[in-house]
C-alpha cells in the first residue's frame, strides 16, 4: 500500500490529505473557528456525527473522502480518523499555553456520555459504549470506534469515550460526538495564565 501525505500549516490550521489504494481522503481544519463545515464522504449518518464536532467544537472542519464502499465503509471510516488526528496534531502545534485537558458531559433525551481527553503527546482510547443495536440506518456503529481509534494514534492524544446512559443507538453516538467537540475546545483553548508555556513539567508533550 503506497501512502501520500501532505500538510500546509498556518496559524492554528492545517490541510492533510491521505491516498492509499483503498481511499482518497482530504481533511481541512481551523481550530479557531465558528464551527463552520463541509462534508462529502459518501457516509452521511458519519457526516452527521462529525458536524457535531464542528459545531460544539467551533472548529471549521471541512472533510472530502473518496473510499472503497462497495466494499464497505471500514476503510473509509477508520482513514477519516487517521487523517483527522493528523490535521489535528498539525493545527494545534507545540501545545505551548492551552489549557491541555478537556472534557464534557453530554446529554439527549434518555441517553448520556462522558468524554475526557488529554493532548498528552501519548496516544490511547478508553472506549465504553454498549451499542443497543449494531446499526443505525445502514452505518455499522462499530466503525465509531475505528473512526476515534484512527483519530488518538495520530493526534498522539489520551481519550476516554464512556456513554453513561441510554436506549437508542442514534442518540448514544450523537452525545458521545458532541461531548468529543466540546472536550476538544476545552483542550485546545488558550489559557492567558500559561503565557505560552508548557503545560506539562516535563517541559514537552
Amino acid at each position: 500500500m503506497s501512502e501520500m501525505q501532505q500538510a500546509v500549516n498556518t496559524s492554528r490550521t492545517a490541510t492533510v490529505s491521505r491516498d492509499t489504494l483503498e481511499t482518497q481522503i482530504r481533511v481541512m481544519v481551523d481550530l479557531d473557528g465558528s464551527g463552520a463545515a463541509s462534508f462529502n464522504t459518501g457516509l452521511p449518518f458519519l457526516d452527521h456525527m462529525m458536524d457535531q464536532i464542528a459545531r460544539h467544537g467551533l472548529i471549521d472542519l471541512t472533510v472530502e473522502a473518496n473510499g472503497d464502499l462497495e466494499i464497505d465503509a471500514h476503510h473509509t471510516v477508520e482513514d477519516i480518523g487517521i487523517t483527522l488526528g493528523q490535521a489535528f496534531s498539525r493545527a494545534v502545534g507545540d501545545k505551548k499555553g492551552i489549557c491541555r485537558y478537556g472534557h464534557a458531559y453530554v446529554p439527549l433525551d434518555e441517553s448520556l456520555s462522558r468524554v475526557v481527553i488529554d493532548l498528552s503527546g501519548r496516544p490511547g482510547l478508553f472506549f465504553h459504549v454498549d451499542f443497543t443495536r449494531a446499526t443505525v440506518g445502514d452505518f455499522d456503529v462499530d466503525l465509531f470506534q475505528e473512526f476515534f481509534q484512527g483519530f488518538v494514534n495520530h493526534a498522539h492524544v489520551t481519550l476516554h469515550i464512556d456513554n453513561l446512559r441510554g436506549a437508542n443507538s442514534h442518540h448514544q453516538i450523537e452525545t458521545v460526538f458532541k461531548a468529543f467537540g466540546r472536550a476538544l475546545r476545552m483542550a485546545v483553548t488558550p489559557d492567558p495564565r500559561m503565557a505560552g508555556q508548557m503545560p506539562s513539567t516535563k517541559g514537552t508533550l
